[in-house]
């Protein structure tokens, strides 16, 4: 009885002490505020995790990244190496390429640390690229996520910068090549050429500034733009809640998923420790940037067979593939065969993912706000616009290892260049035409089943002795998926005549392009705008 009492009054002590805590802190924080957010719904879907990822590796490489500047020594000052591996006793190196030998050899965990970095950093990029991927493929950079797509497009630009600088900063002999790529690249810009070579490099290449002003970029400029991005990313994804995929429930007014507290943030804490492990497993067992391999950076000597990381192989792709082309204007070269592969060329591209939500739209005339994501089937043209781009990629990708490839499968190296150059041109429309055949085909398959049910595989006798195969009807949840796709119109037409303006002309033409083959599944049922359904985010929905 008496341990009763004691209980009890421990009890109500914690029940005090809890509630003038809450009380004392909602006071100051706006926590009565954030229990609706804390019920905040989260689409289940697997691809909704890419996003994660990429989030958890950031993290990672925060931590690895503030652990690494305890020993790093950015600096190009000329030192003599008397470390522990003894291949390179007594060779002449900078600070900067003896201190990464340091981390590596007699820091205790230094080189598990430093390979789990690089790790962090490819699968960083990777996830967000594929994140791209998934929004574009889904349609979710529509109205009113434009904002979010720039952000995201942004963040990846800037990771790639990131990703460059600190793959630089050891002043090894691969590192260095990419360096003096990178300044015949910025020599080649007309005018201010040389004068950003100047600069960058604090005098003529290689400069004794390039490192220490390489590592102020990569431990406080881009992390503090990547870090506040990725935090404004995250705001708006709160603010304007998932995108989720076509079902009975899921409406443009909701958002069905599992509540953010507490299955959410169990589950994405159990993510996060999954790609820390699995990071810290390739980090101890995946040897990567072997940079006592290389030695040294000279700028007397380039690297054998030297293989960028795979986010800048594209641009390595792209300069190896341009054929020699110079122009003399005015008493200055040009260097087109720099220039247009090395600076035209990734602004073109960039510009074209920074541009395309407002294109979709002035084409598609489609100005309604989306929640819910396409099934890439549904959007031929986009689909084969985005597996195009994908092939385009994927050609100067493997353009930049031809010397590799060349060795290894003992072919001609300039044969090979010519098979890639041919395959730039032709390889990605012919891409664009089979996927968007393909994603009609599938449509009109599925047009068969909603019409003809699935077939079962059982035979069944006709009255007139034939045989025919028996179907079964679809599910209630697939026949809803199907016939809740909705086909647009194409705009109409503009007349040909004189006072008809060329830019609607154009619109009117692309539209038709855009829409014009398409598969109607028929009558549909109660699409996804008027269904009704719950809508209380404590249920696992949200408004």
């Amino acid at each position: 009885m008496l341990l009763k009492r004691r209980r009890a009054r421990a009890g109500a002590r914690a029940r005090y002490a809890a509630e003038h805590t809450v009380n004392w802190a909602d006071g100051r924080l706006p926590v009565s505020e954030g229990g609706g957010l804390l019920r905040k719904a989260f689409p289940e879907h697997w691809s909704f995790l890419l996003g994660e990822i990429a989030l958890y590796s950031f993290v990672v490489l925060l931590l690895t990244g503030v652990w690494l500047t305890l020993f790093f020594k950015p600096s190009m000052t000329e030192v003599v190496y008397d470390g522990s591996y003894e291949p390179l006793l007594g060779l002449s190196m900078s600070e900067a390429y003896r201190s990464t030998m340091d981390i590596s050899f007699d820091v205790r965990g230094g080189l598990l640390i430093r390979q789990l970095h690089h790790w962090a950093a490819l699968v960083f990029l990777s996830a967000i690229g594929v994140h791209l991927l998934r929004v574009f493929f889904t349609g979710a950079f529509r109205r009113p996520r434009e904002a979010n797509w720039l952000i995201g497009v942004t963040l990846f630009v800037l990771a790639l910068a990131e990703g460059f600088a600190g793959y630089s900063l050891p002043d090894d002999l691969l590192s260095g090549t990419g360096l003096r790529i990178a300044q015949g690249i910025m020599l080649s810009i007309p005018v201010v050429g040389t004068y950003i070579s100047m600069l960058v490099f604090g005098g003529e290449y290689p400069g004794d500034d390039v490192i220490p002003r390489l590592y102020s970029l990569h431990i406080l400029l881009l992390p503090g733009l990547l870090l506040a991005l990725v935090t404004l990313h995250l705001i708006l994804v709160f603010y304007l809640k998932h995108t989720q995929w076509a079902g009975r429930g899921r409406t443009n007014r909701n958002a069905v998923g599992k509540p953010m507290f507490p299955q959410f943030m169990t589950n994405s804490t159990g993510l996060f420790f999954m790609v820390f492990g699995v990071l810290t497993v390739l980090a101890a067992v995946a040897q990567i940037n072997p940079i006592w391999a290389y030695g040294p950076y000279r700028p007397d000597i380039v690297s054998f067979g030297s293989q960028p990381d795979w986010y800048v192989g594209f641009l390595e792709g792209s300069l190896r593939l341009m054929p020699p082309f110079e122009t003399e204007v005015a008493g200055h070269t040009v260097m087109w065969n720099v220039l247009v592969p090395a600076v035209v060329l990734p602004g073109a591209l960039f510009a074209v993912l920074y541009a395309y939500p407002f294109f979709e739209r002035w084409v598609t005339g489609d100005h309604a706000e989306h929640h819910l994501c396409d099934r890439p089937r549904d959007k031929p043209v986009r689909t084969g616009l985005g597996v195009a781009a994908i092939c385009f990629y994927g050609v100067l990708l493997l353009a930049g290892g031809n010397d590799i490839l060349a060795h290894v499968f003992d072919v001609s190296l300039n044969l090979l260049t010519w098979v890639f150059r041919i395959s730039l041109v032709l390889v990605p429309p012919i891409a664009f035409m089979v996927t968007k055949r393909v994603c009609l085909a599938l449509q009109e398959r599925e047009r068969e089943r909603l019409a003809e049910g699935e077939e079962t595989g059982d035979l069944v006798q006709t009255l007139a002795g034939g045989y025919v195969e028996s179907h079964a009807p679809l599910d209630a949840e697939e026949r809803y998926v199907l016939r809740s796709r909705k086909e647009a119109e194409p705009l109409a037409p503009t007349a040909p005549d004189e006072d008809a303006p060329q830019v609607g002309r154009l619109r009117a033409t692309l539209s038709e392009w855009y829409y014009g083959d398409r598969v109607d599944v028929g009558e549909s049922e109660p699409g996804p705008e008027s269904e009704s359904g719950p809508e209380s985010s404590s249920g696992g929905l949200e408004r």
